[in-house]
């Protein structure tokens, strides 16, 4: 190797500037890249059937116990056993309206413990749940019925507690009444509204 070749792998020398390729200064800039997509904005889902949602509101296991004492090819005694709880339950309710109105707390817990166990006999459990809050409630107790409570704060306890039940109950209900209704034997009043339908359309041009 000769005395003035560069000695292997050495860098190349480097460039002067003025061989350095020429850039036009008013040569425009690149563009920036286009910012990203923006999220498809979500479309919330249709609320779905208040009934369907939930649970069932009548135990069938329970249910099923009264159905077994009807006669075959009748619902006469389940169902009339079903109409005096409706006649109870609304009944019961007005009272209860009454009874925390008035603050009185040991009414309401009798109520409470009255429409518990009618409520329970024929599988509906949530106001079966509520309606043993109350008792306790009403007994200045919890809703673990260990825990005192002071008469306000039961009081509030049992006038927040009651709409709801009063909402399960409603849900009970329609569940009877469709479930009745969907063997052929609605109640009168589910009759008369289909009833009153089926003319309505009749009478229409």
């Amino acid at each position: 190797m000769a005395a003035d070749d560069p000695p292997p792998h050495a860098p190349p020398p480097p460039v002067a500037a003025a061989d350095a390729p020429n850039k036009d200064p008013k040569e425009p800039k690149s563009a920036p890249p286009p910012p990203p997509p923006a999220a498809p904005v979500p479309v919330p889902a249709p609320d779905p059937d208040p009934d369907s949602a939930a649970a069932e509101p009548v135990n069938m296991d329970i249910f099923g116990q009264i159905l077994d004492l009807d006669e075959e090819g009748s619902h006469d005694f389940s169902k009339e056993m079903v109409a005096a709880y409706f006649t109870q339950a609304s009944t019961t309710f007005d009272d209860m309206d009454r009874a925390l109105l008035a603050k009185k707390l040991p009414v309401l817990s009798e109520l409470g413990h009255f429409l518990k166990g009618s409520s329970a006999a024929l599988g509906i459990s949530e106001v079966q749940a509520a309606c043993e809050k109350m008792q306790h409630y009403g007994d200045l107790l919890d809703a673990d019925a260990k825990t005192g409570l002071a008469p306000p704060e039961a009081l509030a306890k049992i006038d927040a507690l009651l709409p709801a039940a009063k909402a399960e109950y409603a849900r009970a209900e329609r569940w009877f009444k469709r479930w009745y209704a969907d063997r052929h034997d609605a109640f009168e009043d589910e009759a008369g509204a289909d009833a009153d339908a089926g003319a309505a359309e009749a009478g229409a041009p």
